[in-house]
């Protein structure tokens, strides 16, 4: 049977229109926050300690260096619901929500410590999409396909359901230091397929679903690394603090003593999780941090209860939103580098306390 030429045209039609409706969907977000989500450019009189440029970062880069956590901290609430449900209970769509929302509110504060550059703006643009698409699509198929499959197992999970869970609470904990993309997901595909399968249908069905998901990721992955290496993040940060002896500092795993200000000592550590570690460290010996990467102010993230009190000593409260996952709330909130320590030292790291401190 001979399929008409208008059929053919029409099918193309309504395709491409769908194609352009799902393109419209994803940028709607970008352009918002390019032409909407813009504050007033305050000059920054701040004279930093670290005066070498190659160990400066711009002030901005603290506040937008939140959405690439906000993807750890989804990563987390989803190996949080895993503990106890399945990934249908998830809140998917609320979390991109939360994404493109406080993408918006930290780009006008951003601006008001000098603005991002064109890279950065276009990197934290680039992950929002890419998130976008992985949630739309993860949540559509959760909440049919996954969700009819967890209703028919019933409520003892399958040895594979184990192994997903299993492996969310390591990816999550993983992102904390390390780039997805470096990720063993062949390796944990192989462990879903090796999960003995006990006749019932949900095993086969995360056999295959998540197994592929993995498989994909496993292969996108390295086209990201090697797109990576091309242009390496920094992986240390220098600050200045006072108040400890220098072979106090030295002593503190994953520091490094640069050399003598005079506010202090300057000093060399790794980034991300690490950073918010050693500084609490720091705190704890009774060292006060003057100067991070040039800079006076920083941002922090803070877990509360839901519905408790959002006054913090030392800090300002930029925003309130709730956590993916978890019945609590997070508090965004900008500290002045030298009242770093005396936060650190009024809260513990943790559920509920100091989540991260964001560096540059």
């Amino acid at each position: 049977m001979r399929v008409r030429r208008p059929a053919i045209r029409t099918f193309v039609t309504w395709s491409l229109a769908g194609f352009a409706l799902a393109l419209v969907l994803l940028l709607a977000p970008v352009a918002y926050i390019e032409l909407a989500c813009r504050g007033d450019e305050e000059s920054q009189a701040y004279r930093p300690v670290i005066a070498n440029p190659s160990f400066q970062r711009q002030e901005a880069n603290t506040y937008l260096t939140y959405p690439e956590w906000h993807i750890v901290f989804a990563y987390d609430g989803l190996a949080e619901v895993l503990k106890a449900g399945d990934e249908y209970s998830f809140d998917y769509l609320p979390s991109v929500s939360r994404f493109w929302s406080s993408t918006c509110s930290l780009t006008r504060v951003a601006d008001e410590h000098g603005g991002a550059d064109f890279g950065t703006r276009s990197m934290i643009h680039t992950i929002g999409v890419s998130f976008t698409i992985e949630m739309v699509m993860k949540g559509a198929y959760e909440e049919t396909i996954g969700r009819i499959a967890a209703w028919w197992r019933g409520p003892r999970k399958t040895p594979q359901d184990v192994v997903v869970a299993g492996m969310a609470s390591d990816y999550a904990a993983f992102l904390r230091q390390t780039p997805w993309y470096r990720y063993p997901f062949r390796k944990q595909a192989n462990a879903l397929w090796a999960a003995p399968v006990d006749g019932r249908l949900r095993g086969w069905e995360r056999r295959l679903a998540v197994g592929l998901e993995f498989q994909a990721k496993a292969v996108y992955g390295k086209v990201i690394e090697r797109a990576a290496a091309t242009a390496p993040a920094q992986l240390t940060i220098r600050s200045v603090v006072s108040g400890l002896d220098p072979m106090i500092l030295s002593s503190i795993p994953e520091v490094t003593v640069v050399g003598v200000h005079g506010r202090g000592m300057e000093i060399e550590t790794p980034r991300y999780d690490l950073f918010t570690r050693i500084l609490a460290d720091i705190a704890r010996r009774r060292g006060t941090i003057q100067e991070i990467a040039g800079n006076d102010d920083v941002m922090v993230t803070i877990t509360v209860p839901q519905g408790s009190d959002a006054r913090v000593q030392y800090a300002v409260v930029l925003m309130r939103m709730k956590r993916d996952g978890f019945p609590s709330d997070r508090l965004l909130v900008n500290v002045k580098v030298p009242d770093l320590a005396p936060l650190l030292n009024a809260l513990p790291l943790g559920d509920p306390g100091i989540e991260h401190v964001f560096d540059y």
